[in-house]
């Protein structure tokens, strides 16, 4: 008779080997309700989950990724988690416990989010954003979080308004003031903004305040209901706030340094700007991967 452990391939070891950084699944999706601010957010969640493969082990158990999120998926439904980047914790921990021949555990999650917006005088809508959460632990070690945001909005060059003033002043004395508060037109940009926090496991950042701050620091948010005027609103504040996108980074990194005075300089931030230019064929783009250590220290 064949026992199982003669069939269990993935413990055989081989006298050639390399030890493997990231062994698991990707593109396993489920149903996960996060608990925010009083109130249940249902999610469709996409899910990565990793360990690292010692040279001893030919093969990693994948079966037992899949069991772990599983259940940890089940017991969010239950009880509620708090956040997407505490249960990528949760399942990240139960990895190493379920994985003893693993020495580092990765979990990768994201999903479509919803929050009420209203531009001014305008009407209500649900508009969407895109959280991102990632922890990572090494047996023995602490274990780290990372919340993140994808915020998609509006940006008018502050290039093409400058330009376009110049050209108006040398068409006659005068013509380009004569507008009077009414602001210099421009070219528009649809904007991407991705902001990531990776903080200690005990430290909670909230996902909503992260959206607020990448939001602020655009030229104009985006909606998905817009009436005439309010259409005119969105356009006219948008080229009153004329951003590159180097200015939509710089901005986010300063409203962070204001709003987390509190958080340690370890805490690794990334900030990633892209704007989808309209009259080229081309997109703009910036980034800034740092510590709050660094960005205090200038």
């Amino acid at each position: 008779m064949t026992d199982s452990k003669s069939l269990d391939c993935q413990n055989r070891r081989l006298d050639n080997s390399f030890r493997l950084t990231r062994v698991g699944v990707t593109g396993v999706k489920k149903p996960v309700v996060v608990r925010r601010r009083g109130r249940d957010n249902h999610l469709n969640a996409l899910i990565d989950v990793f360990v690292d493969l010692p040279s001893t082990q030919r093969g990693s158990h994948m079966s037992r990724n899949v069991e772990v999120i599983t259940e940890m998926i089940d017991e969010s439904v239950r009880r509620k988690v708090s956040s997407l980047e505490q249960l990528a914790a949760n399942v990240c921990r139960e990895l190493l416990d379920r994985h003893d021949y693993a020495s580092y555990a990765e979990v990768r999650m994201s999903a479509e989010y919803f929050l009420e917006r209203r531009p001014d005088g305008g009407s209500k809508s649900l508009e969407p954003y895109r959280l991102m959460a990632k922890a990572t632990a090494r047996r023995g070690n602490g274990l780290m979080k990372l919340i993140g945001v994808e915020v998609m909005g509006m940006t008018a060059c502050p290039c093409a308004m400058e330009t376009v003033r110049h050209k108006l002043a040398s068409k006659g004395p005068g013509l380009s003031e004569r507008c009077g508060d009414i602001p210099m037109i421009s070219h528009n940009q649809r904007n991407r903004t991705t902001l990531m926090v990776e903080v200690p496991e005990h430290v909670d950042v909230e996902a909503d305040d992260l959206i607020d701050i990448v939001e602020g620091s655009l030229s104009s948010p985006t909606y998905g209901i817009l009436k005439r005027s309010d259409e005119a609103n969105v356009v006219l504040d948008a080229h009153r706030n004329p951003k590159f996108v180097e200015d939509v980074v710089r901005d986010i990194l300063g409203k962070l340094l204001k709003k987390y005075k509190k958080l340690d300089d370890s805490v690794h931030v990334t900030v990633r700007s892209e704007s989808e230019e309209s009259i080229h064929k081309h997109n703009a783009f910036a980034e800034r991967v740092t510590t709050l250590g660094e960005l205090r220290s200038k």
